[in-house]
């Protein structure tokens, strides 16, 4: 009896194979050709999940966002139960630092991403411009919630907080990569502004 073919999990493996790849050599350098051999199956093959080359950076870029959530969710876990507002957004933020391989990678590969959407209209529009409105979301709304809990500013305007931390940990993300600094000055840049905007003590808060 033939072996069953999770196709989701075929697909997936080689948007992974990509991601690693274009980690190694920039997204632009990756051809189709290069994502078979990494994944170790048929140029033949990725053309039949794909088809384009253009439908494999949609879906690695999708697949990138799925990742870093996961990540997220493991540093999490890892802090402990019970949470608070500050916690998880230090674990959203950190994540975003390239300071192991795995986040490295997902920061230079998300960063060609962002590059290349400037002249590529498929890559401008949906998902890549989804992912960061629902992070952006996601963050205003635990920054919402430690106001209404009195551990932030009362005047604080949560959204535009929001913009600024993932944009100043993007940037933190680059200044790491081109080796301006290393992983923990850019970590105490964040807790700084972080510092500026809880009224509580620590990162628990």
């Amino acid at each position: 009896m033939p072996k069953r073919v999770d196709h989701a999990e075929r697909r997936s493996e080689i948007a992974d194979a990509l991601v690693r790849v274009a980690g190694r050599r920039g997204l632009h350098a990756v051809g189709m050709r290069d994502v078979a051999a990494e994944a170790g199956v048929s140029l033949r093959l990725v053309q039949y999940y794909f088809e384009t080359k253009e439908k494999l950076l949609l879906y690695g870029l999708q697949r990138l966002a799925e990742k870093f959530g996961e990540r997220v969710a493991a540093r999490s876990r890892a802090a402990g139960e019970g949470l608070g507002p500050r916690a998880t957004i230090e674990a959203l933020l950190m994540e975003s630092l390239p300071t192991d391989e795995e986040s490295r990678a997902f920061h230079l590969v998300y960063t060609s991403y962002a590059v290349l959407a400037v002249t590529d209209q498929a890559l401008a529009a949906q998902p890549f411009i989804r992912n960061p409105d629902a992070a952006e979301r996601a963050l205003a709304g635990l920054l919402r919630q430690a106001q209404e809990a009195d551990l932030v500013q009362p005047g604080a305007d949560v959204r535009l907080e929001a913009v600024s931390l993932l944009a100043m940990s993007a940037g933190l993300g680059i200044s790491v990569l081109v080796g301006q600094r290393d992983p923990h000055s850019a970590a105490a840049v964040l807790n700084h502004h972080l510092d500026r905007l809880f009224q509580g003590s620590g990162p628990g808060s």
